[in-house]
């Protein structure tokens, strides 16, 4: 197991955040359901390590979206959908965290979601788990919960890409690298984290055994970007 690839967090170049990929989340935000794997980037930067307290700029509603990641091993350009097993070293639970408001402004004016993305601590990450812990990604259980309550339960079964399309598609555009992190989209269940919430999170085999758990707490950031409409 390569170095890189177990310490993603910390020497990994960059996040490939997949869009739209449960039905059910595509149906409640109103999306259009892509036709091929879509996804945006987030900065590395933005790494919250379980623990750690998620900072919420002034006037953004911040929204939480959990997720499976897959870790790159192996790079490549152009991966086929039979090799790209080949190119995975692991997983890792995480939470994609969105302005959600912010968002909703910039789509309607056409602009880039990376500001949206992009905040500090808004990546809260899991540790990296071995490929060899995980039989069938597609069989586990991501689940979400703030303050106790329950707000994301999902199968990756629901994918509607799989792992390997994914890792086809977006080698085809851009070379994916040793530790970059794909993240392969979220179910449905997002909502908003505000601060003095406590975000608990849960990734589980198709036998309910825990492979990994990551929890964090919203604060107000001090200082920084104010979102004003």
């Amino acid at each position: 197991m390569s170095s890189i690839a177990a310490q993603f967090v910390r020497q990994g170049k960059k996040i490939v955040a997949i869009g739209r990929n449960y039905s059910e989340h595509i149906k409640e935000l109103n999306n259009t359901r892509p036709k091929e794997p879509f996804f945006f980037l987030k900065p590395t930067s933005s790494y919250l390590p379980s623990g750690g307290n998620l900072e919420i700029p002034s006037g953004v509603v911040a929204h939480h979206e959990v997720e499976l990641g897959l870790v790159i091993g192996k790079g490549g350009r152009d991966i086929s959908q039979d090799a790209a097993e080949h190119h995975i070293a692991g997983y890792a639970l995480a939470v994609d965290m969105t302005a959600r408001n912010m968002q909703d402004e910039v789509k309607k004016k056409g602009l880039p979601w990376s500001a949206v993305k992009g905040f500090d601590t808004f990546t809260p990450i899991g540790k990296f788990i071995p490929k060899s812990s995980i039989l069938d990604p597609h069989n586990l259980k991501l689940s979400l919960k703030i303050n106790g309550a329950t707000k994301q339960d999902c199968t990756t079964a629901d994918m509607i890409f799989r792992i390997p399309r994914l890792i086809e598609h977006v080698s085809s555009v851009m070379t994916l690298e040793e530790g970059d992190l794909i993240l392969t989209g979220t179910p449905s269940g997002v909502g908003a984290v505000t601060p003095g919430d406590k975000v608990e999170c849960a990734l589980a085999g198709p036998n309910g055994k825990v492979l990994d758990e990551l929890a964090f707490t919203a604060i107000s950031r001090n200082g920084g970007y104010q979102f004003k409409l």
